[in-house]
């Protein structure tokens, strides 16, 4: 074994403590002392990665424990830490929250497979020296975690941050690498799917840059960079990927509307011989030259006069899909491909390849991990075995049409109806499941073989 890159994983007893913050500004910290940095994300998320790619300009990769095996996540996190100094892996929820009582997808559980010390991060408003009763919980509830250290966040006072420090090093035995307080005054804006995305957040280098002074100013670089666990990788160099040859051109939807895509999804396409063509639901007037669809998830109940508003590229989809063009769409593109979409008393027109209306609802109607059950011989997706993945939707789907056919069964999860998911329709499939190439390797390679026969077809 040859010792390589350094990592840190970076959790917090519960979500908006300011993880994704304390990642962003210990990222370009770390990269302004010359170190190149690469950031991985627990579990299933869209939006942070984007912020992390953006400060990085490497692509942040999705490390789940739920549907990927051990082994897979190792793998994950080693092949791309090959190319950087320093690997972060922002965790999600708090570091013990998990599906099952052991923790056994927790971020506890993550990072003791990738062999990573935890920065804990604690918004520590309206505490004093009870604070360290929480990080010695932590610590106690899995003792076999390794801990770097701890950063308080949300500061009021220097007399505040001096207890706090002195109890946590005093009863925990462990340091306060930083106390950023709540003066720092940096903030992504949240909505009801998490943060707001780097396309929708105006001078996204400003909120960078405030959160690496906040980092520079009140935390210990050297002693978070004398804390961080070296990643033991194979001597034999990664194995090549073998990317086939074809001339199939598949058309990606990415813009404000639709920009969720986990980074393995494109790459495997990629891989399995697709050459990526993006377009613009908001601004282009019609489909570019391609063989097949790529709808992803994302925001288009942001954006409703906008896409109701293009009508040539409305119809220009209807027409490629109602032709037979080969399309997937998850969430997000799905609801653009219905006849409307209603909410807060609008309705707007949409597409219209699918017989069924959209409605937002207050509250999330599928929230969570999924398992779905394919149905053998729907779709050109043939898969037969149950597949994990995940769901985040505030819509559901009215005036469904009688005719509709569906590819998933729930076992776990919502899905379009408590039962069934992924409605087909000619070569369409649209799902409100998201999935992952990791997890579901044919799923690449069977849509690019679908619109290689298509077009010969």
């Amino acid at each position: 074994m040859a010792l390589s890159p350094s990592g840190l994983f970076i959790s917090a007893p519960r979500k908006s403590s300011g993880k994704t913050t304390l990642t962003l500004g210990l990222t370009a910290a770390l990269m302004e002392q010359g170190l190149a940095v690469r950031v991985f994300k627990k579990g299933p998320d869209y939006i942070d990665p984007m912020w992390h790619q953006a400060v990085t300009g490497y692509p942040c990769y999705n490390i789940d424990p739920f549907w990927m095996s051990p082994e897979k996540c190792q793998d994950i996190f080693r092949t791309y830490s090959r190319e950087v100094d320093v690997s972060l892996v922002e965790g999600n929820h708090g570091l013990h929250d998990g599906l099952d009582l052991e923790g056994s997808n927790s971020g506890a559980y993550l990072a003791k497979l990738l062999d990573l010390p935890v920065i804990l991060v604690i918004d520590s408003s309206g505490m004093n020296r009870g604070v360290a009763a929480s990080v010695l919980g932590h610590q106690q509830l899995d003792p076999d975690v390794k801990f770097a250290g701890v950063v308080l966040n949300q500061i009021g006072t220097a007399r505040q941050r001096d207890k706090q420090a002195a109890a946590i090093e005093h009863y925990c035995g462990i340091p306060v690498l930083g106390a950023i307080p709540r003066t720092a005054n940096i903030q992504i804006k949240e909505r009801h799917l998490g943060l707001t995305t780097i396309h929708e957040t105006e001078l996204v280098s400003d909120v960078v840059s405030a959160a690496a002074n906040a980092v520079r100013e009140n935390c210990d670089l050297e002693l978070i960079r004398s804390a961080v666990g070296k990643i033991c990788l194979p001597d034999a160099a990664p194995e090549q990927v073998t990317i086939k040859q074809t001339t199939i051109r598949i058309g990606v939807a990415r813009d404000k509307a639709f920009c969720f895509y986990y980074q393995q999804n494109l790459n495997a396409l990629r891989a399995a011989g697709a050459k990526l063509v993006f377009f613009d639901t908001l601004q282009d007037s019609s489909l570019p030259e391609v063989d097949a669809l790529y709808i992803g998830g994302g925001f288009p109940e942001s954006f409703l006069q906008e896409l109701e508003g293009n009508y040539p590229m409305r119809e220009s989809l209807k027409q490629a899909i109602e032709d037979g063009m080969p399309a997937y769409a998850e969430c997000g593109g799905l609801m653009y491909l219905t006849r409307s979409i209603s909410r807060d008393g609008k309705t707007c027109k949409m597409v219209g390849a699918i017989s069924a209306d959209v409605e937002f609802q207050k509250k999330p109607i599928g929230k969570g991990y999924i398992e779905i059950r394919t149905v053998p011989g729907k779709g050109w997706f043939q898969s037969d075995r149950t597949i994990k993945g995940h769901e985040f939707h505030y819509s559901k789907l009215v005036n469904i049409g009688s005719e509709i056919e569906y590819i998933f069964r729930m076992e776990r999860g919502v899905g379009v109806d408590r039962e069934n998911d992924g409605i087909i329709y000619k070569n369409l499939i649209a799902t409100y499941s998201h999935i992952h190439s990791d997890v579901v390797p044919e799923w690449s390679e069977q849509f690019v073989d679908m619109a290689f026969r298509n077009r010969n077809r």
